[in-house]
């Protein structure tokens, strides 16, 4: 059985959904470790190591963040 024009936009409208999700998901996860890292260095007791591992966690998370946001971004040609 071959998909149908119809299917292939149905499929496409699925992932670009299902993206848009771990997008909100990744931003969501982003700022909760952005807050726990800042509630780490307020304290005056910082577990240096535990910081570093979340800074790059954190900075993980935003090169995934970038990297779907560029693949639900249209290429424009100038």
């Amino acid at each position: 059985m071959t998909d149908t024009p119809d299917d292939n936009l149905e499929d496409q409208a699925a992932e670009e959904a299902e993206m848009h999700a771990l997008l909100a998901s990744l931003k969501e996860e982003h700022r909760r470790v952005d807050i726990e890292i800042g509630a780490l260095e307020e304290t005056g007791a910082v577990d240096v190591l535990k910081v570093r591992r979340l800074k790059k966690i954190k900075l993980a998370m935003k090169d995934q963040i970038v990297f779907l946001e560029n693949q639900l971004t249209p290429d424009i040609i100038a």
